[in-house]
């Protein structure tokens, strides 16, 4: 059984049709990337998934149990956590009450000590302000904030933008981590070669259409659909190596 499997979904903003009968699965431990240019419905996408925006038409499945027209907050419960782009931390709470707090509201949250394991570097800045934290930090702390709630799934919203290479080579060294131990993960994600480093499977859609669905080698043994899509040129390389 997938743990996230979608239907036919229709999205809108107001009277704008975004997303177009979108299909697509993500089984239990699988790392899935969804690509595309800016506009393309990928963020739509997400925040379908995760309550943020009531899909018109079409179903939505975690772990085969539907939440689609569920309010975020109910899904959430059930075990789907979304990080997003703007990664929504507290400023003005240190660290650890950035996790205290995320951890209230969990069923069967993580214990810090093990969030801290994973995160060395949040552990030594577990006094510092959110707000004075650096770009990476933040984005570290957004996604244990998202793990210390025990996820049964992950979406992340470009966790890479913005970021210097040796930032995100570190940050997706630690997402592959995360997928390692059982984690499953859907990313969105502008920064191609990072999102290829960790999915197995990737979907691009273009004009909330999907126009590919299949292996990361397969796209990248596809030029034409990466350059009219995502606008790049993959050459034939070893993507498990950072």
């Amino acid at each position: 059984m997938p743990m996230l499997e979608i239907e036919s979904i229709n999205s809108f903003y107001g009277d704008s049709h975004v997303l177009f009968d979108v299909s697509l699965q993500v089984e239990e431990h699988e790392v899935v990337a969804l690509l595309g240019r800016n506009g393309a419905g990928k963020t739509t996408m997400l925040k379908t998934v995760a309550g943020v925006l009531s899909p018109r038409s079409g179903s939505i499945r975690l772990a085969g149990e539907p939440i689609h027209g569920l309010a975020s907050h109910q899904i959430a419960r059930r075990g789907l956590q979304l990080v997003p782009e703007d990664r929504r931390i507290f400023t003005t709470l240190t660290v650890e009450e950035n996790l205290r707090v995320a951890a209230l509201i969990a069923p069967a949250p993580w214990p810090i000590d093990e969030i801290f394991a994973i995160f060395p570097l949040l552990r030594e800045r577990r006094r510092a302000l959110g707000g004075t934290l650096s770009g990476g930090e933040q984005q570290m702390l957004a996604i244990a904030r998202a793990l210390i709630r025990s996820p049964r799934l992950m979406l992340l919203d470009e966790p890479f933008e913005g970021l210097a290479p040796v930032i995100v080579d570190d940050l997706v060294a630690l997402c592959r981590q995360l997928a390692e131990s059982g984690v499953t993960i859907a990313i969105v994600e502008q920064d191609v070669r990072a999102a290829l480093l960790l999915a197995s499977r990737v979907y691009v859609l273009n004009n909330g259409h999907v126009m590919f669905e299949g292996t990361r080698e397969a796209l990248q043994a596809d030029p034409e659909l990466t350059g009219r899509y995502l606008g790049i040129g993959l050459e034939t390389g070893n993507f498990s190596d950072l």
